[in-house]
């Protein structure tokens, strides 16, 4: 990183008109200072990236990116958290102005034309100020050595002194180690909560945002000529969008706030429709060992959240097989004959699935962190650090527990132990697909009302309906809607966001269901915790991000449960678009 000489603080100019910039030089020549020319915001952060600049003087209108926009960005990031910026306007400089240079993130504002004196000592007491904070940073360094050095010699006196209370602390710990355990699961407990509530509110925006995004590219994808490179991008974008979906889903696993669909699975079916998708994942080079005994009972578990779990523990044993090497997949059926904290196990009958590899294995430090969310030891881009955190949070969701060995050297062994189902005949037949599809049945064209606060996902879901056929009614809120149902909008089906400002979707819902009991209602959701007491409210639910064909499979499924009628092709009448009671209409 570059610095200034010895003495001298950095000062960043910025102008798009060369003689501007030159006035500024001879202005704050007279300071001392190391003065840095740019003629564009790009240039600038240029700079900025590679030197480390006291103050930032910004001309407000420049072309491409004007100085507000170009100090919203220098703040984003944080080595500019605290680095003064100075705005020079020559047109922008009522008060308004100056008050939106100041929300941007402006120390001070000089109108044009400058006054010499005034910007030198207004540069001058920045200058200064980030002078003297350098300085005490160093004061400070100085005095945390000096903290370190004395610290140290109480550390020493304090072994004297541990020495002679060995005999006291071991009793201490034998009466503690309890207690302690208990609040370390405790601890546990209320970090997985506070990182599910945060990765909740994380989800739900950031499936809306995949939502528009996946939405608007299957759109345009239909209407795009047929362009092989145009296509191939529209293909890049929605990969992109679809690895962004899967990574909140492993989020929402690890923090055991997914919603599973339980059911009793045959392992040994399950594996082996996997077959393909091990060999596709795993390459040439790692061959795959199965043992599975012929009366092992199914488990209790979502299967296609299982198979993802297997995947997932597959890989990593690959990543660890660089040279190739033997995977081993193995079930048995085990009983706890009482709790068992150390596996975090209840009383109970299961089956532990070992997956095990001849890898490079991993040392105690490593194997300690293997859990932990983003916790990764692959280089950057080559994994996100949720794999294995997934698989602990589903096999937490789901009743049992993962455990994991490994040494240096030796490889590892994944345990995930779930529970048995007694009832067989329930359990999908071996050859059974873990993935269900959709009866895409076409729906007779029918008016459909989108409930949603978010302008972005409600221009998404609407374009889709039209696309369908089918006419879309906007609400943005459900008080909107619940008006425009009362005021006498004839519509045939509700689609609605839960997570809106003062009524959720489901009490939507369950408004609909007191004031028009028989609308249908498609609960849309990014993520959200939906008690039971709200499942006859929203018996259909859509996943957010969901694509045209999910929401296609929706309108069909409440087809099929009598919630519309008809099997028609949809029609797509010609474009018009009107509004009424405060209640947006598109039509196609």
């Amino acid at each position: 990183m570059m610095t200034s000489a010895p003495g001298k603080v950095n000062i960043l100019l910025v102008d798009d008109q060369p003689a501007k910039l030159l006035s500024y030089e001879v202005v704050l020549a007279e300071l001392g200072e190391n003065l840095i020319k740019a003629s564009s915001a790009q240039e600038a952060l240029g700079h900025l990236l590679k030197t480390d600049v006291a103050v930032i003087l910004v001309d407000v209108c420049m072309p491409e990116l004007d100085g507000f926009e170009l100090v919203a960005m220098i703040r984003e990031h944080p080595r500019f958290q605290r680095t003064a910026i100075i705005f020079v306007s020559a047109i922008q400089i009522t008060d308004l102005d100056r008050l939106r240079g100041y929300e941007a993130g402006a120390v001070d504002y000089v109108p044009v034309p400058v006054v010499p004196e005034v910007l030198r000592a207004k540069v001058r007491v920045f200058a200064e100020l980030y002078r003297k904070t350098r300085q005490l940073e160093v004061l400070n360094a100085e005095l945390e050595q000096r903290v370190a050095e004395r610290t140290a010699a109480l550390e020493a006196t304090a072994s004297e002194l541990k020495q002679l209370n060995d005999e006291l602390e071991q009793r201490i710990e034998d009466r503690t180690r309890e207690r302690e355990s208990a609040l370390a699961q405790l601890f546990e407990a209320q970090k997985l909560d506070t990182i599910g509530q945060l990765t909740g509110s994380v989800a739900h925006d950031f499936n809306n945002l995949l939502m528009a995004v996946i939405g608007s590219l299957q759109l345009l994808r239909k209407r795009l000529p047929d362009d092989p490179r145009c296509h191939r991008l529209l293909d890049n974008a929605l990969l992109g969008a679809d690895r962004g979906a899967a990574l909140t889903q492993r989020l929402l696993s690890f923090a055991r706030r997914q919603e599973l669909k339980p059911q009793a699975v045959h392992l040994a079916g399950l594996v082996a429709g996997m077959e393909d998708l091990f060999k596709r994942a795993l390459g040439p080079l790692v061959q795959v060992h199965q043992n599975f005994p012929s009366d092992l009972p199914p488990v209790r578990a979502d299967a296609n959240q299982l198979e993802l779990a297997l995947l997932n523990i597959a890989i990593n044993a690959r990543d660890a097989m660089p040279l190739g090497g033997l995977l081993r997949i193995a079930a048995t059926a085990e009983t706890v004959e009482a709790d068992d904290p150390s596996r975090r196990l209840s009383r109970g009958d299961y089956v532990r699935i070992c997956v095990s590899d001849n890898g490079v294995g991993m040392d105690a430090e490593t194997l300690a962190k293997a859990t932990e969310p983003f916790f990764t030891t692959k280089g950057p881009g080559k994994g996100t650090g949720l794999g294995l955190s997934m698989v602990h949070g589903l096999a937490a969701q789901s009743g049992g527990s993962l455990t994991i060995s490994s040494r240096k050297g030796e490889g590892t062994s994944v345990e995930l132990w779930l529970p048995q189902v007694a009832d067989t005949v329930a359990a999908l037949p071996l050859n059974a697909k873990t993935t269900t599809s959709h009866d895409m049945l076409p729906v007779a064209p029918c008016s459909v009302l989108v409930v949603d606060d978010d302008p972005l996902v409600m221009m998404g879901t609407v374009s889709m309906l039209e696309d369908l056929g089918h006419t879309a009614v906007e609400a943005r809120s459900a008080a909107e809607a619940l008006a425009a149902l009362r005021a006498g909008r004839r519509v045939d089906i509700v689609v609605t966001d839960h997570a809106m400002p003062e009524m959720t979707g489901t009490q939507l819902a369950n408004r609909l269901r007191e004031e028009f009991p028989d609308m249908p209602v498609i609960l849309a959701t990014g993520y959200a915790e939906i008690g039971p007491e709200d499942q006859a409210a929203c018996p259909n639910r859509l996943a957010k991000p969901f694509t045209i064909d999910d929401l296609a499979a929706a309108l069909a499924t409440v087809r099929r449960s009598g919630g519309l009628s008809g099997n028609v092709v949809p029609l797509r009448p010609g474009g018009e678009r009107e509004a009424g009671d405060g209640v947006a209409t598109s039509r196609r």
